[in-house]
């Protein structure tokens, strides 16, 4: 009998390959109607930025939202890829040497090693606007409401007053706007909002991208928000463990950089104890908004499991 845990991740597994195979499909080379032609270095910058690695949690969490919602699985495929894109083009941009400067990503150089910073920018531009191209494709739903829904949230979860802007406060946390370039020490409230801005809001997202493809009623969909939430302050606690406790071979990045930085984080001011506590606490809170449902939110359960374990 397969085990919960192996359940869980050969569904992981399969839909990272199909998130991989459909986003090799959207990054090919024939040009698509309106466009001019596809150049091949950027492409290729492109490519490297987006396909062969990761596990692909942000799709996989709206396709099983959208499962959970009754929405069509083909389509939330697609918009999990739109939404995987806007994630690759962050990570190419954080990469950069004027914002974290790492040479390694999934355990490859990064794009701006390989292909130079210059590359690395418009290669990240290319990336976040095919994004909103592919969101807005009639595959994704017939209903043009729903469309424009789900590209006004993927906007709103990755610019300014998201993403962007919890970037944008990261970079203001470690001092580099202060003269002495001293880091700053920001309050827990503070930390979370950060943390809920830069990374929580893609997974929110992600989750009521589903709701909002099944076209689920107001008690639904608050649920599953609820648990967006919990899941997204979980898995970056998660991660900031992950990066005093593991070694750069696991994390197919540069270990301890978070540190070195004086970036603020639940770890650096609660202590690794207390963060491992609230991280649990959280995913505790994500599967009790899943309550209200059945076996068929048991993958989204599992996600909940599987992002704790990540800090173990």
């Amino acid at each position: 009998m397969t085990s919960a845990p192996d359940l869980f991740q050969s569904q992981l597994q399969e839909t990272g390959q199909a998130v991989e195979t459909l986003l090799d499909t959207l990054l090919g080379p024939a040009p698509l109607t309106r466009e001019t032609t596809r150049p091949d270095r950027l492409l290729a910058a492109m490519r490297h930025g987006a396909l062969g690695g990761g596990k692909r949690l942000r799709p996989f969490l709206l396709v099983e939202s959208a499962r959970l919602c009754g929405a069509a699985p083909s389509a939330a495929l697609l918009a999990g890829c739109a939404l995987e894109l806007v994630h690759c083009y962050s990570l190419v941009h954080d990469d950069l040497p004027a914002m974290d400067d790492d040479d390694l990503r999934r355990g490859r150089p990064t794009v701006h090693k390989v292909y130079d910073d210059a590359m690395a920018i418009l290669a990240g531009d290319a990336l976040l606007t095919l994004a909103f191209d592919v969101m807005g494709r009639p595959e994704i739903h017939e209903d043009a409401g729903v469309r424009l829904e789900l590209v006004t949230g993927l906007a709103r979860a990755s610019g300014l007053g998201g993403m962007a802007g919890g970037q944008a406060l990261d970079l203001e946390a470690e001092g580099r706007y202060e003269a002495d370039r001293k880091p700053l020490v920001l309050s827990d409230a503070s930390i979370r909002q950060l943390q809920a801005m830069k990374t929580g809001a893609l997974l929110l997202f992600a989750v009521e991208a589903g709701g909002i493809l099944g076209r689920v009623d107001t008690k639904t969909r608050a649920a599953i928000s609820s648990y967006g939430r919990a899941v997204g302050a979980a898995f970056q606690i998660a991660d900031d463990i992950l990066d005093v406790e593991a070694d750069s071979a696991t994390l197919g990045k540069e270990a301890g950089k978070d540190a070195d930085r004086g970036k603020g984080t639940l770890v650096q001011r609660l202590g690794l104890d207390a963060a491992k506590a609230e991280r649990d606490r959280l995913a505790r809170t994500a599967l009790e908004a899943l309550s209200g449902f059945g076996v068929e939110a048991d993958m989204l359960r599992m996600t909940a499991r599987f992002i704790v374990s990540r800090g173990h």
